[in-house]
């Protein structure tokens, strides 16, 4: 009777033993786990910080009202200060009019004597309107993105997205497909922060009825992590634009609607007949979770429609905003 005791006690001993080990190495597997996911967000912070820091001369919030044609001021950074040299400015050939302001955006032959600028920039931004013929000029704004720099990091770079509101500055590239950036950052880094990114359909300049920026909704809050508080009005009613920089115009846009949507259907097509552009915009105003105060985007405008992740592998949040103003860049 003892022995069977005995050898019961060692055989209870044997798995107590075994179920620790196992559970020690489980917790060993779940905090090296843990440290990957903190290496890999720290990996990814630090680099678009740098970035930031040293290709970016935005020092505060970008305005948050439309800004005065004639005055030259970089969004983030005071009115009046030095431009960067170098600063080249030109018209892609590709694109006409842009949306119900009637622009029309001529080309910018290659400048061969630099004193000439400011007669090239003033040809180009002089169009006439669709409503009365006369002469309109494009505000000028310096631009506080050193594309030429982190061009050569990435050729990829087609503009940085400012989010006032939710104090975000990112790069934006563009890729063949959209799978490329999902989990590699700016500089090409496997990391599943992955980088912001233009849909691979759109056009580069912005230009589609609807253009699709994607983020990931990363816990730590980076990336597109807090796309989601613009569903607070508080933080809506506190600034509801976001600028696109781009090396030739920089864009402002004011958010009309933020919902959750499928991963698939109209949110994610950029180009629609009139028609169905219409019914899809005034769906957005109506599925809206927050109050934009009457603004209601029609076909003549230009969308961009910001998109993350939720959570629900079916579902995607997204934040859309209308083109308000679109400036040459300095």
């Amino acid at each position: 009777m003892s022995k069977n005791k005995k050898k019961g006690s060692a055989v209870g001993s044997f798995f107590t033993t075994l179920v620790l080990i196992a559970a020690i190495g489980v917790f060993c597997y779940a905090a090296w786990t843990l440290y990957g996911y903190y290496r890999d967000y720290k990996a990814g912070t630090d680099e678009y910080n740098k970035l930031e820091g040293q290709y970016t001369t935005m020092d505060g919030e970008a305005p948050d009202e439309e800004h005065t044609p004639g005055e030259e001021q970089t969004p983030g950074s005071e009115a009046g200060t030095e431009e960067a040299e170098g600063s080249g400015i030109y018209v892609p050939e590709e694109y006409g009019e842009t949306g119900k302001s009637g622009i029309v955006l001529k080309r910018i032959e290659e400048l061969e004597d630099p004193d000439t600028l400011d007669e090239k920039v003033e040809e180009a931004a002089a169009v006439d309107t669709e409503e009365n013929k006369e002469k309109k000029r494009l505000p000028l704004l310096r631009n506080p993105i050193d594309f030429d720099q982190l061009g050569e990091i990435n050729p990829e770079i087609i503009g940085w997205i400012r989010i006032g509101a939710l104090e975000k500055s990112y790069p934006v590239a563009q890729a063949k497909d959209n799978s490329f950036y999902l989990h590699r950052t700016f500089e090409k880094q496997d990391n599943f922060a992955g980088c912001i990114f233009l849909n691979c359909d759109n056009s580069r300049f912005f230009t589609d009825q609807n253009s699709i920026v994607y983020g990931h909704n990363m816990k730590n809050g980076s990336m597109f992590g807090t796309l989601k508080n613009f569903t607070n009005q508080e933080t809506y009613d506190k600034n509801p634009y976001f600028w696109i920089f781009t090396p030739q115009y920089i864009y402002q846009y004011q958010i009309f609607s933020c919902s959750i949507v499928s991963k698939i259907g109209d949110p994610y097509r950029t180009r629609f007949t009139t028609k169905d552009f219409d019914a899809f915009l005034k769906k957005c105003v109506e599925s809206s979770q927050v109050d934009a105060h009457g603004l209601k985007p029609d076909t003549d405008d230009r969308i961009v429609t910001l998109s993350t992740c939720t959570g629900d592998e079916s579902t995607r949040f997204i934040a859309q905003g209308v083109l308000r103003q679109i400036y040459l860049s300095r």
